[in-house]
């Protein structure tokens, strides 16, 4: 295959021809063309052993212990193979190596049985149509498949006996049993097909079989090859009737047969292996028996109903490099030249027949049927195989896995399904190849130091990593020579370029020898030595030598024989030596094969291969014994009257001293040293001054030429009398090479740069400038027709795509660029940076524009959106930013914390925009989830939860990359970490089709053409080009070349190119024909079943063992509401930004502008004229309609009538803004309260504090009342005895608090409740807690609320999206006011000197409001004041009034502005915070500012109101920072006393601190979790509990103070569950006071809480643990994982003693331990312990520890429908054992019903039944009474008293509840929703 062309579907290593040669395997290497074999006599089969005649030894040969048995079972004889060694007991055909089988059948049938308990190796030598051999291996000692061009190695995995143990071992561990042959391994019959064994793995062409070797240990009874398929299941009787032999399928030969007594089966008593499986396009990586015996085709014996087929789900193979396991059966009467024709796509116009009629028409038609024939496309998760399994059905449905990796039923019969020969040719995506390598930009990789001229001077040959490349120094075209996987580490030519020689780096050395005409390798060779730094060629190339170091660090020279290779010999090794000196160099001598030179530190040496061996000896150096020798080269011409041998050698060092050596004496002549100044004549060592550090030397016949570490190429006469020619480079120079004509000189830098001076024009003219790192990211446009990378190295870099040089290189010092975007319509490119910077540059004018600092950790993705108006970008910390690009200098828009994924790596597509520009998508906040938000706005639209889509996954499916299809499409590509890709519908989430496997390791890159056309994926170091329609047998070609990951991989804008970046840049031409790059209307006429609605959702059969699911799953039910995207238009969001800044620049007498979309029923805002500064009067008004005249407008009463506000709504560049936290869950739709005073639960404590509100604190230091939120529950608390009351009134989470001045009313906001079209504002009674009216009028949520000075006002403002402010009546609490404001704003405050005035901060401006009372009239009169010019675009985020007329506002920049509120001017401003400033407090003289730098300071103003007189010249240096304390989070919250000595500061970690400025303490008053609570228990004395979160804490509270105790805190990790040890025999003490956690690491941690330290730290489990509970009496900790995995670990000695796998595949939920008496239930053991899984699966456990004994006594499983409709994701599955009902668990969780089950062990049944008005997410059961508390995703909390089933609900909780534990004793209960942790007590019990 030439260069840069792709192998359809294969494996990319093996794609090369010419690779040949082995390395000195066993029947490797290339060998001459073999005598044409006549195959008439080979035909219908051979029995090879009789046809060799084994028996006799003379044509075989045997070592070992090998002999001739008689098996009674098989009546025949069989060899007996045995040995401890495999290599050293074997049978082998024929005799020796040098002769051959010349067996030409295409299958070879092996009929043999492992030996029990031990291992086994076969290999076969197999002679390609290249007359190459490669060797196909197997073993089931092999762990892994490995692949290399001459050698195939493929693990086998031996079955069992059906129903045997191991068998049974196998299924329930749910993988195959990988190692040693069980102990019942039966006879195996192993077909094995080698034409499609070296077509799929290597794309070689099978000839014949040249050689078997069978390796103990096993029994063999035969050895057959044929080109029939042999079936056992097809007799002679059938044969006759049915004549299957004309399809390439026939009954088993006497000979081959295995004896079947009679009544029996053949596939009960041996094993049929057929590798690959008919059908089979892909490569798979292992060979193992299938799980059922094969079924014939539709071939039906026997009784009908039981033989009909169905497919079975297969096993995922847990090693590392094993991406599939492979299971091979037999395919019944299917002809081998009929492959089945499947696509992704049906047909929809086919319509399915009728039940088929009976056996015959089975047999007949091959006809599978979906199920229901509903015409439905569904996929089935086989693995990738034929499998057929019995059950008792009518319906035939047959699992086909395509070629394109997808697994799709196929409906039939129908046109769409070709027959006869028409099907013979495999349909393939074309052309082949699609892609054409045109160029790479990079050089190096290993190393620097390598560039050859070519014999006839115009070509450079030069590796590129892993590609060699030739360059045409006039044309630039290049030529590539690809074949090694790891990256060049030497190249050598001989004399006339002819022959190339290059080394490949790594452990695995090889050396290639090329055909450099042709290109094509001629042999490959291992070179023994771990790292081959250098070659050398003889000029005859007969004759090559290299340097390196052995797997000891030690120096070793390799000479090789090359002589033969051209003529299609071996290599083989002439001589090899270690030696202990340092080469740096060595060269065959010209004049003689047999003699070197070497140069190194310290050492100049000649070698000489005489007689087997290499010997030295060193040159005298004299004085100069102690340099740093750098390269050495001879002497050029010829001279008559001189010997051949009698050359100078010209070594040169690191001190500048060039040696002349006389060769044939070996000695020294002279020595010289060059200095860098004036270089005149021969410089002596004596001379002063540092010498040229020379680094490479090339000697011609007329001059010589250096490179240096200085940069500088010299060319000097040959007595170095002077520098003849210079050229300057930027890094020391590698390399340099004179060309043969004398003409150039070939020069190559350290920094990656290749290029050659014309000595005759003295231009120097660069031919590559390259990277020296791993290239990161790339982006190209369209317009110049340019293409930006970031590398490693620190450096961006712009290319011409057409001419690919370098155009700008710009380079950071102290930071690594890691991302980078083109403005699609300005020449203005961005860069994102390591630091967090994101800087915009001018391509034109070669400027920076812009810095942004919006994050704080390396970006992680970057883009504009195609329209060109926003840039986007993201960072680790998972924040997201919007800009707006509209003018050349972009402005921050919006910021998002926490939004994007921080788990799932960063890459250049971690955004991605529609091509419309409306929807930007990206995997996050978790790795789990990908979230679709309006790119203009940054409002979510749609979440979808990847890991639930797979159901039948092992392990959490995760997303890696997404990207958009072609709008009209609207379809969401997903690729995930389980190698798939999903087909998502962007507008509802759901799952159109998907794709897997798609690459071995994750996709790192995918994107797709324009047209939809086609799809480029990459992964590992491999690209694959799909066709997107999969309309193909082979839907996918593979290129390979980059010996590095591929980062990203992308098609230029005008489709005609592919670019890929990695190691370097590829550049690929794009094959495919424009009329191809549209879809035929074949196509298109089917792409309906794609789209959400047609009939045929391509939905995945996860689970082919339960019912087909006739529904597609959707994302989670609780995801924000799917808004119909396609009416938001660009212009709509341009207008916002627009009329905003208009109407700030308007100045026009009565103007008056829509803020909202016109439209819509919006107020308007009339804004009357203004003049001298005068108040502008704002009235709301209603919009009048068009059937109202203006008079009847005017009658309606004044009251806002709120309207849908614009869908393009911007969120402001400001945390102090509030944004919800988003919810899974919803509120429930019934609620049964119990009846006032019989409450059997009572709220005691909240634990927590909500972060994520704004000014959700407050506290008056007058009357001591201090309240916050948790969720959307207010806690009041006494600060004096700590005790707690709850307001109970929200349903959602509370965003803001506001108290009157008087303390006597609290005023609380949320978002909407259920069924509400507005927001909640709750008015309380401080005295009571009673609340006394309930406020709508905000449509999303409230930011900020104020009372006025004598409190007769409350302001409330809304959010960016609701824009409006109101003003009610603090009386009557009726809506005075309502205006809407044209921009968003953040905080509001009433002036404390009147209650007429207050001012409200927003985008770049503070609001002066005037309140204008004519007896029951209200006017707002506003003045909107700009911040100063000097500020730039900034955000004013926060304000309070100082003395006097201050007004102080702070800024997202971190400056404080000082505001007169008489003129309403700023006068002075000062750089407070280095961070956005979200709360200020003043008091007299003193300010408190808070930031997102965590920071609060104390700030002396005492001198502020005196510099207002000085107006703007005012000074900040008299403002004094006094004292400043930082905190644990962004400041949230803050109440001060009068005097600011004292006061209460929030923070988002969810933590109150108490502030003392005057001792300058900070003590930690309320704290909390931040993330989500995993987990809570009780102590066992009940004094105390213990919570466990997401960010990794373990906490242990005080019950009785509910006061953090002590927390244990593991960094980045997540703490998943934890369980407090149980009470000891012995009495309760301090000492025995510990707690078990279990983390995402798969780690175990136990904490004494006495004194406060980890005591011990297991690693038990591979993955996060998801369940851990002690045993009884506290001896063991069993821990379950998500892999399903059950440990039990001691924890006094640390070691786990069992590991339980029943449940393996599905996480753990729930492990409980309880006591039984010892033999009760039959089984021995003082315990009983159950374990839960997420698939509904409990099993019940019986142990006795001390005596290792653990035994299971029940398994349940429960029952489930086939498709949840209305979920989300599934509820968890939970048991528990019922204290009260000894013998009885409980159980809840997804089922048929919404229901709890209580099970009795002992009737072995369901015993009750409970009703539950939702599926329940948290379960627990009191130990005292008959309660059982259940939560629910439904934010509500249910007590139910068994067995009346007498249920009360509770609310309190704004998110699912759970978790819920009740206390030992029951008198307590834990809850958990989110982050809060909420105590209660039972009063009844």
């Amino acid at each position: 295959m030439a260069a840069g062309q792709g192998t359809s579907g294969h494996r990319g290593i093996g794609g090369i021809p010419g690779t040949g040669g082995n390395g000195g395997r066993p029947g490797g290497g290339t060998v001459p063309p073999p005598i044409p074999v006549p195959a008439a006599w080979q035909r219908p089969y051979l029995n090879v052993f009789k046809h060799f005649r084994v028996e006799e030894w003379k044509r075989s040969a045997r070592e070992g212990d090998v002999a001739a048995l008689t098996d009674a079972r098989l009546k025949g004889t069989v060899y007996r193979i045995r040995g401890s060694v495999p290599a050293s007991s074997y049978l082998q055909l024929p005799r020796t190596g040098t002769q051959s089988l010349g067996l030409a059948g295409r299958y070879l049938y092996l009929l043999f049985r492992p030996m029990p308990r031990k291992h086994f190796v076969v290999h076969l030598d197999v002679t390609t149509e290249e007359n190459q051999v490669v060797r196909i291996s197997f073993s089931n000692l092999f762990k892994e498949f490995k692949s290399t061009a001459t050698w195939l190695q493929f693990p086998f995995i031996c079955g069992a006996a059906k129903g045997s143990v191991y068998d049974c071992a196998a299924r329930a561990s749910r993988h195959d049993l990988v190692g040693a042959a069980p102990a019942d391994v039966r006879w195996t019959c192993l077909v094995l097909d080698l034409h499609s064994i070296l077509s799929l793995y290597l794309n070689r062409r099978y000839s014949h079989l040249k050689s078997v070797k069978l390796c103990s240990n096993l029994l063999v009874k035969n050895l057959c090859t044929s080109d029939l398929v042999f079936d056992p299941d097809v007799t002679f009787s059938k044969a006759r009737q049915a004549d299957p032999a004309c399809r390439g399928v026939a009954p088993m030969p006497r000979e081959m047969a295995f004896p079947v007594p009679k009544g029996e089966k053949w596939h009960d008593l041996y094993d049929y292996i057929r590798f690959p499986s008919d059908g089979s396009k892909l490569p798979y990586d292992s060979i193992q028996k299938s799980c059922s015996g094969p079924a014939a085709g539709g071939q039906v014996s026997g009784d009908p109903i039981r033989q009909l087929p169905q497919p079975v789900t297969l096993t995922k193979a847990v090693r590392d490099r094993l991406s599939l396991i492979h299971q091979i059966t037999s395919p019944k009467a299917m002809p081998r030249w009929c492959p089945v024709i499947t696509k992704s796509i049906p047909e929809v116009h086919l319509t399915a027949p009728g039940p088929p009629r009976g056996d015959e028409e089975l047999e007949k038609n091959q006809r599978p049927h979906s199920a229901g024939d509903t015409g439905q496309s569904l996929a089935v998760s086989d693995g990738g195989i034929h499998v057929y399994a019995h059950r008792r059905s009518k319906r035939t449905i047959r699992a086909v896995r395509t070629s394109s990796e997808e697994s799709m039923y196929r409906k039939g019969p129908g046109p769409g399904v070709p027959s006869g020969r028409r099907a013979s040719a495999c349909r393939r995506l074309l052309p082949d190849p699609i892609l054409k390598l045109r160029m790479i930009i990079g050089f190096g990789g290993c190393s620097t130091k390598w560039a050859l001229w070519t014999r006839n001077n115009a070509a450079v040959v030069y590796p590129c990593h892993a590609v060699i490349v030739t360059l045409q120094i006039q044309t630039g075209e290049q030529r590539f020579f690809i074949g090694h996987t790891d990256k060049v580490s030497a190249l050598a030519f001989n004399g006339n370029s002819t022959l190339l020689a290059s080394a490949q780096a790594g452990t695995l050395s090889v050396v290639r020898l090329w055909d450099f005409p042709t290109g094509s390798c001629l042999s490959v060779f291992k070179t023994h030595v771990h790292s081959l730094l250098s070659l050398s060629f003889s000029y005859s190339g007969a004759v090559l030598c290299g340097v390196g170091k052995d797997g000891h660090g030690k120096t070793m020279v390799v000479v090789w024989n090359a002589a033969q290779v051209t003529r299609g010999g071996e290599v083989a090794v002439l001589a090899k030596a270690h030696t202990d000196v340092d080469i740096q160099a060595l060269k065959i001598a010209f004049f003689d094969d047999t003699r070197m030179v070497s140069c190194g530190r310290d050492n100049v040496r000649l070698w000489r291969v005489r007689s087997g061996a290499l010997r030295s000896c060193p040159v005298n150096l004299g004085e100069y014994h102690s340099l740093e020798f750098t390269d050495l080269a001879f002497e050029e011409g010829h001279v008559a009257e001189r010997e051949p041998e009698d050359r100078t050698l010209f070594v040169c060092s690191k001190s500048g001293h060039v040696l002349e050596v006389d060769y044939k004496n070996v000695c020294m002549r002279s020595a010289r040293r060059l200095l860098p100044a004036r270089p005149r004549g021969c410089q002596r060592q004596d001379k002063a001054g540092p010498g040229i550090a020379i680094n490479c030397i090339s000697i011609s016949s007329a001059f010589c030429a250096t490179g240096s570490e200085d940069g500088y190429l010299r060319l000097w006469p040959l007595d170095f009398s002077a520098v003849v020619l210079e050229a300057e480079h930027e890094a020391p120079v590698s390399s340099v090479c004179i060309s043969p004509d004398n003409r150039k000189v070939l020069c190559t830098t350290a920094a990656g740069n290749l290029g050659y001076l014309d000595i005759q024009s003295r231009d120097y003219n660069t031919l590559m400038r390259s990277h020296e790192d791993s290239i990161l990211a790339f982006s190209v446009e369209g317009i110049w027709k340019q293409m930006a990378t970031v590398s490693q190295d620190n450096t961006i870099r712009v290319w011409d795509l057409v001419s690919m040089q370098q155009l700008y290189d710009f380079a950071a010092a102290d930071e690594m660029p890691c991302a980078v975007a083109f403005h699609p319509t300005q020449q203005i490119l961005a860069c994102g940076f390591d630091s967090g910077m994101v800087r915009t540059f001018s391509l034109a004018a070669s400027d920076l524009l812009v810095e942004h600092k919006q994050h704080r950790t390396a970006i992680t993705g970057l883009t504009f959106s195609p329209d060109g108006n926003f840039m986007f970008s993201s960072c680790l910390q998972g924040t997201l930013a919007l800009y707006s690009c509209m003018a050349q200098k972009s402005h921050v828009l919006r910021v998002l914390g926490n939004v994007v994924a921080r788990d799932a790596g960063n890459g250049p597509d971690a955004l991605v925009i529609s091509g419309d520009s409306r929807l930007l998508a990206f995997v996050g906040p978790s790795k789990y989830v990908v979230t679709v938000m309006e790119a203009c706005s940054l409002d979510e639209l749609l979440r979808v939860d990847i890991s639930i889509l797979n159901l039948n996954s092992t392990a959490l499916d995760s997303a890696v990359r997404v990207c958009f299809a072609p709008v009209p499409r609207g379809e969401l590509l997903v690729s995930t970490s389980s190698n798939k890709i999903l087909v998502l519908d962007a507008k509802t989430g759901r799952l159109v089709r998907e794709v897997s496997p798609v690459h071995k390791l994750s996709c790192s890159s995918l994107v797709l053409s324009k047209d939809g056309s086609y799809l480029l994926t990459a992964g590992d170091k491999v690209i694959k080009v799909w066709d997107y329609q999969m309309r193909f047998d082979i839907n996918f070609q593979v290129y390979i070349g980059h010996s590095e990951p591929v980062r990203q991989v992308a098609f230029t804008p005008d489709q005609r190119h592919v670019i890929s970046v990695g190691d370097a840049v590829f550049l690929w031409d794009f094959l495919a024909l424009p009329a191809e790059r549209s879809p035929p209307a074949g196509a298109r006429s089917s792409e309906s079943a794609l789209l959400p609605g047609a009939d045929g959702s391509s939905e995945k059969l996860k689970d082919a063992s339960e019912t087909p699911r006739q529904t597609v799953p959707l994302p989670l039910l609780s995801s924000p509401p799917c808004l119909d995207v396609s009416s938001v238009h660009q212009a709509g969001c341009q207008s916002i930004f627009s009329e905003s800044e208009k109407e700030e620049e308007a100045g026009l007498p009565g103007s008056s502008r829509m803020v909202a979309n016109g439209d819509k029923d919006a107020s308007v805002l009339v804004v009357e004229s203004v003049r001298n500064e005068e108040l502008v009067v704002v009235r709301p008004k209603v919009r009048q309609e068009s059937s109202r005249s203006p008079g009847e407008s005017a009658n309606e009463p004044r009251k806002e009538t709120k309207s849908p506000k614009s869908q393009c709504s911007v969120r402001p560049d400001s945390y102090r803004h509030f944004t919800p936290r988003f919810k899974a869950s919803v509120p429930p739709q019934s609620f049964l309260s119990p009846p006032a005073g019989s409450e059997v639960l009572k709220l005691k404590a909240v634990i927590g504090y909500n972060g994520n509100g704004r000014g959700n604190m407050v506290w008056n230091p007058d009357t001591g009342f201090f309240a916050y939120t948790c969720g959307c529950v207010i806690v009041v608390e006494d600060l004096h005895s700590g005790s707690q009351n709850h307001w109970l009134g929200h349903a959602e989470e509370i965003s803001t608090l506001a108290v009157s001045h008087d303390a006597q009313v609290l005023a609380s906001a949320s978002g909407k409740r259920n069924g509400d079209s507005h927001c909640q504002i709750c008015i309380w009674n401080v005295q009571d807690g009673a609340c006394t009216a309930s406020l709508f009028h905000h449509e999303t949520q409230v930011q900020a609320m104020a009372f006025s000075r004598d409190d007769r006002f409350l302001v409330t403002l809304g959010d960016y999206s609701d824009q409006t402010i109101a003003l009610w009546n603090t009386y009557t609490y009726e809506l005075m006011s309502s205006t809407r404001i044209s921009e968003p704003v953040h905080d509001v405050a009433f002036s404390p000197l009147s209650h007429r005035e207050l001012a409200c901060v927003g985008k770049g401006a503070v609001m002066f409001w005037l309140l204008e009372q004519q007896g029951a009239d209200v006017n707002l009169k506003v003045h909107r004041a700009p911040a100063p010019d000097m500020l730039g675009p900034v955000e004013l985020t926060s304000l309070c009034y100082g003395a006097d007329t201050l007004l102080y506002s702070g800024t997202n920049s971190g400056q404080i502005c000082v505001w007169d509120t008489e003129t309403n001017c700023c006068f002075m401003t000062w750089e407070a915070d280095e961070g956005e400033i979200g709360v200020l407090v003043c008091r007299r003289n003193r300010l408190v500012s808070g930031s997102n730098a965590k920071r609060i300071r104390l700030w002396a103003v005492a001198a502020v109101p005196e510099l207002r007189l000085k107006g703007p010249d005012a000074r900040s240096s008299s403002v004094l920072l006094e004292h400043e304390i930082t905190l644990d989070g962004t400041i949230v919250s803050a109440a001060f006393d009068d005097s600011l000595e004292m006061g209460i500061v929030g923070t988002t970690a969810g933590t109150l601190w108490y502030i003392n400025w005057t001792e300058s303490t900070s003590i930690r008053l309320i704290s909390g979790h931040k993330n989500k609570v995993t987990e809570v228990c009780f102590s066992p004395d009940e004094t105390h509990c213990a919570t466990c979160g997401e960010d990794g804490s373990v906490r242990i509270w005080s019950l009785g103070s509910m006061e953090l105790v002590v927390q244990f805190q593991v960094l980045n990790q997540s703490c998943q569950c934890l369980a407090w040890k149980p009470c000891p025999v012995v009495a309760w003490g301090a000492e025995s006071q510990h707690v078990v956690a279990g983390y995402s690491d798969g780690t175990i941690r136990v904490f004494s809480i006495s004194r406060t330290e980890m005591e011990l730290k297991m690693h038990p489990h591979a993955v996060a643990l998801t369940a851990i509970a002690y045993s009884t009496d506290g001896e063991m900790i069993l821990s379950g994982g998500k892999d399903g995995l059950v440990a039990v670990s001691n924890p006094r000695t640390g070691m786990t003693i069992r590991v339980l796998a029943d449940h393996k595949g599905s996480p753990i939920t729930i492990l409980q331990c309880t006591r039984k008496q010892y033999r009760d239930f039959g089984v021995e053991g003082g315990e009983l312990w159950l374990a839960t899984s997420s698939d509904r699966r409990v099993s019940i456990w019986a142990s006795d520890w001390l005596k290792d004994k653990c035994e299971l006594l029940d398994w349940l499983s429960f029952p489930a429908p086939a498709g949840p409709e209305g979920l989300g994701s599934l509820p968890p599955s939970l048991a528990a054992f019922c204290p009260w009902e000894p013998g009885t668990l409980v159980y809840v969780g997804f089922g048929m019903q919404k229901e709890a089950l209580f099970y009795s062990l002992r009737e072995k049944q369901v015993v009750e039944k409970i009703s539950l008005p939702y599926f329940a997410t948290s379960l627990s059961l009191s130990p005292a009474a008959r309660f059982m508390a259940v939560g629910f995703g439904e934010r509500l909390l249910r007590l139910l008293r068994c067995p009346a089933s007498d249920a009360q609900d509770y609310a309190g909780h704004d998110d699912a509840v759970h978790l819920c534990c009740f206390a030992p004793s029951g008198r307590r209960l834990l809850t958990a929703s989110h982050s809060a942790v909420l105590v209660w007590e039972l009063t009844d019990s």
